[in-house]
């Protein structure tokens, strides 16, 4: 059995929130710079080239990629051989939380309640999903995320005959009414399978995967590849001004479901995807 003591999580966490918000992950920072090389519009190719040099002022300068530092949401995955000490794990990434977006200056988003709107004022609590693995490891990621995307983000209850065209059908008609509101090019993730809630968190969750990285089921892989040549057929394109880039990448996350159901999610993303990982 491998002890862990909170204070080491508190310290991880504290670190994660800072530098996701500050530092932009290499697979999207290559697939803006890949796109801005191929985009046929001198207007999408200036946006792409300011949001690379945003990118590269954040890093240089440690300061937030976007002012919407998020809302703070981890996947956790705990070896069954760990055992944690002092606080609990959900107690020990709060804290790290409220360390990190006090002591990186990251804007405080969170209300404590979703009508009264009152400010928690260090930006928990956070959404938090667990997972347990075999092992001695505690593995954490975290992804920021935005509201201007998040809004725009839909679950819908297909029926079993609607298939894959009825799922081709709703993604391209949830990224086509975003617009540009989600602050495109965009990443999109789409849960397909469980139950709605699970739709739903299987389509959070494909944003933390790299969009270089297919789904590794070849079916979805190419359903992948479809939905990302349809969406960048709608002509939105960077921050809505038009272009071939909408979407830099679509992942997919499926699980088993009910005879009688086809649930689908589609989380949208901004054009940063902020996430990291680390492994305790």
């Amino acid at each position: 059995m491998r002890i862990i003591h909170s204070d080491e999580i508190i310290k991880t966490v504290e670190q994660m929130c800072i530098d996701a918000n500050c530092f932009i992950n290499d697979d999207i920072k290559n697939a803006l710079q890949s796109s801005k090389e191929n985009e046929n519009s001198a207007v999408a190719k200036s946006v792409l080239d300011d949001l690379l040099k945003n990118a590269e002022i954040a890093k240089d300068k440690q300061m937030p990629i976007c002012q919407d530092t998020g809302m703070a949401v981890f996947f956790v995955s705990i070896g069954k051989d760990i055992h944690v000490e002092g606080d609990s794990i959900t107690d020990a990434i709060n804290k790290g939380v409220a360390l990190g977006y006090t002591n990186g200056y990251l804007r405080k988003s969170v209300v404590c309640d979703p009508l009264n709107r009152i400010n928690t004022n260090d930006n928990t609590p956070a959404v938090i999903y667990y997972d347990f693995i075999d092992g001695d490891k505690l593995e954490i990621t975290f992804t920021p995320k935005g509201f201007g995307s998040e809004n725009k983000s839909a679950v819908k209850m297909l029926n079993p005959s609607d298939g894959v065209q009825g799922v081709i059908d709703f993604v391209v008609e949830t990224v086509k009414t975003a617009g540009a509101n989600p602050c495109p090019p965009m990443v999109v993730g789409v849960g397909i399978g469980g139950t709605m809630d699970k739709a739903a968190t299987l389509s959070k969750k494909a944003l933390t995967r790299n969009i270089y990285v297919p789904n590794e089921i070849p079916f979805y892989s190419e359903l992948e590849n479809t939905l990302l040549e349809k969406i960048n057929a709608l002509g939105i394109g960077p921050q809505g001004l038009g272009g071939i880039t909408t979407a830099l990448g679509v992942n997919i996350e499926v699980f088993p479901t009910h005879i009688a159901g086809l649930p689908i999610a589609v989380n949208i993303s901004c054009h940063a995807t902020r996430h990291i990982k680390k492994i305790i």
